[in-house]
């Protein structure tokens, strides 16, 4: 298969370190490599919605309601829809909910996905019933006739299916292989998946590989970028809540974007889902203005951003903050200034353009109250305690 013989070129497979470092640093190596594939990965639709082949990056979501439930269904998927996210996905548990499909979508107008595992009907009655899109695992759904099935009512239909692997759910034989949930392991059971459909002539398909680690989501979407000629949908698992949340998932899919790759992104929060939308949009659109300037030259530093070592550097005391070397990292606002620029005269920083800068300690709670003082304080640089930091 296509999927299988671009593995093997790459002569990837042999068991993983226990710590997965070597392999984290491989990815980290070959980046350069991989960058800006998205215009020549094979693009496909989701109802009126392109992904990948240089298409732009697409927003989704993915409702919390019962999906049976056709009316509260409905209400948050236009919701959704008023926020900006292009594809909505929605859970199919059981055939109660793949046979409210067509009643939803009588009254949507965005591409939905059919979110379904290990039971092939429900992808079946999904699919007749106008699903713009499924995520299924082929692996998952039992004999190849059942596989074949599913590719044949998707190819007649013109949906595309996502293979979605996740390091929290990986296949026992893979574990007991690699030893731990590690890049080799979650794109050789995508291969795995994709292998299935390419049996039965469908290529269709978007992939996915995620995991609440964030240096191994890195790494595998970029193994993946060198193995498939897919479109990949880029995501972080249990990100959680918050401006924490929002923080993980923007290091993880904003990291991938700004490296050229992924083609649709959702921002996983265990809030609201609508909340989901303005954090993936503002990444989508900020990765799509930086990958439409040229590149600058980038000179080779030695540094493995895996590794979480400081970097060497000398220590500027800014007023009782200390910055620097081991110091605890700070972060600095300088509201409606505009400048950046600042000097330091007997102990008090103050900027270039005039004004001092104010410096104030947080504790690590306190990001909603240092988010609001930088907004309306000129200059103000921030220091959490280093006892907030402890364990």
């Amino acid at each position: 298969s296509a999927a299988s013989d671009v593995y093997k070129r790459q002569g990837h497979g042999a068991p993983a370190g226990a710590d997965g470092s070597h392999n984290v640093q491989r990815y980290n190596q070959d980046s350069d490599e991989i960058m800006n594939k998205r215009d020549t990965v094979k693009k496909i639709k989701a109802g009126s919605v392109e992904i990948g082949g240089g298409a732009p990056v697409s927003v989704q979501t993915m409702c919390n309601t019962k999906t049976w439930d056709v009316d509260a269904t409905v209400a948050q998927i236009k919701a959704m829809q008023t926020a900006g996210a292009d594809i909505v996905r929605i859970a199919l548990p059981d055939m109660e909910s793949a046979k409210a499909v067509s009643a939803i979508k009588e009254q949507v107008s965005v591409p939905l996905v059919a979110d379904i595992h290990f039971d092939y009907r429900l992808a079946l009655e999904a699919a007749e019933r106008g699903i713009d899109k499924i995520r299924i695992n082929p692996g998952n759904i039992g004999a190849p006739e059942n596989v074949k099935a599913v590719a044949e009512a998707c190819r007649r239909h013109n949906i595309p299916i996502r293979i979605g692997v996740n390091a929290g759910s990986l296949e026992k034989g893979l574990l007991e292989k690699y030893g731990h949930p590690c890049p080799e392991a979650l794109v050789e059971s995508a291969k795995g998946h994709a292998e299935l459909l390419e049996r039965y002539d469908f290529d269709d398909i978007c992939i996915s590989m995620k995991s609440s680690s964030v240096p191994l989501t890195i790494a595998a979407y970029r193994l993946a970028a060198e193995t498939f000629d897919y479109p990949l949908h880029l995501g972080v698992t249990e990100a959680g809540f918050g401006i924490d949340a929002r923080i993980k998932s923007s290091m993880g899919i904003g990291g991938l974007l700004f490296d050229g790759l992924g083609d649709t992104i959702r921002v996983s929060l265990t809030e609201d889902p609508v909340e989901e939308i303005p954090v993936a949009i503002s990444l989508a659109r900020l990765a799509e203005k930086v990958r439409a300037q040229k590149p600058a030259a980038q000179k080779p530093e030695g540094i493995d951003f895996y590794s979480y070592s400081r970097r060497e550097c000398r220590t500027v005391d800014l007023g009782g903050l200390r910055i620097g070397a081991k110091a605890v990292p700070a972060a600095a606002s300088f509201g409606a200034s505009g400048c950046a620029d600042f000097c330091v005269e007997n102990g008090e920083a103050s900027l270039k353009g005039g004004g001092k800068i104010e410096i104030r300690k947080y504790g690590a709670g306190d990001s909603e109250k240092l988010l609001a003082d930088a907004a309306k304080v000129a200059a103000v640089a921030a220091q959490v305690r280093t006892e907030d930091l402890a364990g």
